[in-house]
């Protein structure tokens, strides 16, 4: 089993950043592909970028392209989200989620696909 743990949410300021950071506990997620996904109120949880096992491809939500980066420590088995430029719409539960990869370059993009997810932790931008 895979226990991630969120964290790095918070309020901020329009315009301003945070960095989310997904620990992973119980196996090495060097093999599996990660996501990050957001949910706001009365809306369906949706991806916001994910990255493949082999961290040699990542996707990015129209919305946010160009302005939140995901990355990976293996050595730490964390993943991250830095998140710049954060408008009002960003504002959601952030969670990560993770998939042992059967394609270690494959992207997964779907809630469905993935196995193991967070607790979530809440962004907030204010405008």
């Amino acid at each position: 089993q895979v226990q991630l743990v969120e964290s790095g949410g918070g309020l901020v300021q329009a315009g301003g950043s945070l960095r989310l950071s997904c620990a992973a506990s119980g196996r090495t997620v060097n093999n599996y592909a990660m996501g990050w996904f957001r949910q706001a109120p009365g809306k369906e949880r949706s991806v916001v970028a994910a990255i493949s096992a082999s961290g040699a491809f990542a996707y990015y939500a129209d919305v946010v392209k160009g302005r939140f980066t995901i990355s990976r420590d293996n050595a730490k088995n964390t993943r991250y989200l830095e998140m710049n430029s954060l408008k009002a719409e960003d504002t959601a539960v952030y969670y990560c989620a993770g998939v042992r990869s059967g394609s270690y370059h494959y992207v997964s993009r779907e809630v469905r696909e993935y196995d193991y997810w967070g607790q979530g932790t809440q962004v907030t931008v204010s405008s």
